[in-house]
């Protein structure tokens, strides 16, 4: 069995689609058995959900250069 740490490395990477299917068949038999963990992908599938839901949006480097470059006009 994986450690708690590992199985939250495998759980974070799941969130963001980078886990394999041995990494996900894992956490799933690892989440079967420990109920922290269980408790843990819980809280982080309904934060994604939130984040999803939310609908964010981050600025592009174009655009963060833009500002950076307006900013140090300005001083």
């Amino acid at each position: 069995m994986i450690s708690c740490e590992k199985a939250a490395i495998i759980c974070n990477k799941a969130q963001y689609k980078e886990a394999t299917v041995f990494e996900k068949l894992t956490l799933k038999i690892h989440i079967l058995l420990c109920n922290a963990c269980a408790a843990h992908a819980k809280n982080n599938a309904a934060l994604t959900s939130l984040c999803n839901k939310a609908n964010l949006k981050a600025l592009t480097d174009k655009d963060k250069t833009k500002m950076k470059e307006k900013l140090e006009e300005q001083v």
